[in-house]
Order: structure tokens, then sequence, then C-alpha cells
């Protein structure tokens, strides 16, 4: 019996040229849904263009991973941008990925920022409402996939619809937000532990931070990323643990 449906979703098509990210193709017979890069921390023409057919034909959803213009630092440094350079730089980035996946018959269904622009725009304003807009004048039918923060409340009071991630496998701190990547432990490994998180996420909907507070995390969407070595092998856990739990895996619209 089926209790409810989760989104599963990861970071793909984060190679670069010759340099390969992540085990995408593996990843997509697992997923849902994937956030693809759109060139400013990772992704290019070539990658977008593999990462996106790849989806179609596995009929998983597309959607746009924006990013701050940080190639080298793979867009997890914080850059101090305008509100308008934020704006700008998610629409070009949300074009490019629309073109590609029109070219594939498809088409863009959600946005997720990416490091730490997904991390600033949950508390700073001025660019959780820098993305509402570049969304509400491109497509205001995309999904934001986003934590609870600046960034959700901004879309649904804009009447954009959003959906509440759980990131599985990072640390929360006791505010809801994730420990930097500069400190210890910030980032999880270990497939079992992270599955637990998941079903626990989802089930109870509540995380335990890196303090031992129970932290609050009303998600639809499960989130990992793509380009650790383990991915591939947690993606196995969570998905095995939600179909023992009876938890079906589906990208809203396509769900049963």
């Amino acid at each position: 019996m089926t209790h409810r449906t989760i989104d599963l979703v990861a970071d793909l098509g984060e190679s670069f040229g010759d340099w390969s990210m992540g085990d995408d193709a593996a990843l997509l017979e697992i997923l849902s849904s994937a956030n693809v890069a759109c060139g400013f921390h990772a992704g290019d023409p070539r990658v977008m263009d593999r990462t996106v057919a790849e989806c179609v034909r596995r009929g998983v959803a597309v959607g746009a991973h924006p990013a701050f213009p940080d190639l080298v630092g793979f867009g997890r440094r914080a850059m101090d941008l305008t509100g308008y350079e934020v704006r700008t730089d998610v629409v070009y980035q949300l074009g490019a990925l629309r073109a590609v996946a029109a070219y594939h018959g498809a088409e863009v269904v959600h946005l997720a920022p990416h490091g730490r622009l997904g991390n600033l725009v949950a508390t700073r304003q001025d660019y959780a409402d820098a993305v509402v807009d570049a969304v509400r004048h491109v497509d205001p039918s995309l999904r934001i996939l986003a934590q609870d923060g600046c960034l959700a409340d901004a879309a649904r009071a804009d009447g954009i619809a959003v959906g509440i991630v759980g990131i599985v496998d990072r640390a929360y701190e006791d505010d809801g937000t994730l420990v930097p990547r500069s400190q210890p432990g910030a980032v999880l490994h270990d497939a079992g532990e992270i599955a637990e998180r998941a079903l626990r996420m989802v089930l109870e909907g509540v995380v335990i931070s890196r303090a031992g507070t129970v932290v609050p995390v009303d998600c639809d969407s499960i989130l990992l990323h793509g380009d650790s070595p383990e991915a591939v092998a947690v993606a196995q856990r969570i998905r095995a643990g939600f179909e023992t739990n009876g938890i079906a895996i589906a990208a809203p619209g396509r769900r049963a």
C-alpha cells in the first residue's frame, strides 16, 4: 500500500568538456527528476544536450540548476552579486536549458538554485526575489525547488509552485540551514545513514541537526548530490527503503 509519493532528485550534467563528474547514467535509472547544470558552475552545451537527451529517453523530469558564475569553484563560493545580476544570470541559464530541452521535444519543469546561490536564497531576500522575478517572467508554470526560507516564501507569495527539498546527504544546523561545506561533517557519506535520514524526512517530517536537535522538514522532494563517489549506492538505498515502506517515487505531474 502506497502511503505517499515523493520526488527523488539529484544534480546531474555536472561534467565539463573532457572532465567527467558523477555517474549520471546509473543515477537516471533510479531518479524521478534531475537538476541539470546550465553552464555556470558545470556543464557545457554538449553535456547539457546529452543529459537532457538521457532524461527524455528514461522519462526523468528536467529541471534547471542555475548557479553563481563560478566554474572554477563549482558554484560553491559566495559571490557578492546584486539582485539584478542574480536575476539576469538565472534568466540566461534557464533560457539555455529551455532551448536544449525544446530541441529534444521536452520542457524544463522546475528550477533549483545550485550551491552557494541555493544556500543564500534561503536567507537573502534580494536573491530570493531575483530568482522569483526570473521565473515569473520566463515561465511562471515552473516549480521552484528550495529549502524553507526566503525563496520558498517569495515564490508562494507570487503564486509560483514550490517543492520543499530534504537534502539527505548534508548536515543541518538547528535553524534548518545547511552546515557550510568548509566545516567538518558537513557532507555525509554513509549510504545506510543517508537512507535512514531520507525515510525519516518523508515519514516523520524531521531531520536531526548536527547538534542533535529535531528540525522540521516538511518535504515533498528528496535531493542528493550526484557528484559524490557514493551517489549511486545512496540513491539505490533510498529507493529500496522507499519501496519497502510504500513510498512511491515520481515527479509532480507524472503521478498515478
